[in-house]
């Protein structure tokens, strides 16, 4: 049975970000083309140009930012992929 996104996670949804990997040379066991991931904030990382994603593994990683593109997701998909976290 679906599980409803709870107002927790919909709070959570509105401070999330989340990107669409379109290159992983270099990275072939740690991202997967096509496949949406969760930023987390890293004001560092941002002015080298990476960005700091939560990766296959689970743990969160920097990546060359220009591996990703910006999505934006409703608010209803952000909660649900917020509560899988």
């Amino acid at each position: 049975m679906a599980t409803k996104p709870t107002a927790t996670a919909s709070r959570k949804a509105l401070k999330s970000r989340f990107v669409i990997c379109v290159k992983n040379e270099g990275y072939l066991a740690s991202l997967e083309k096509r496949k949406i991931y969760q930023v987390l904030p890293d004001a560092k990382a941002s002015a080298h140009k990476l960005i700091r994603v939560i990766d296959e593994s689970g743990a969160d990683y920097l990546y060359p930012a220009d591996f990703f593109v910006s999505v934006r997701l409703s608010q209803r998909i952000a909660a649900t992929l917020a509560l899988a976290a």
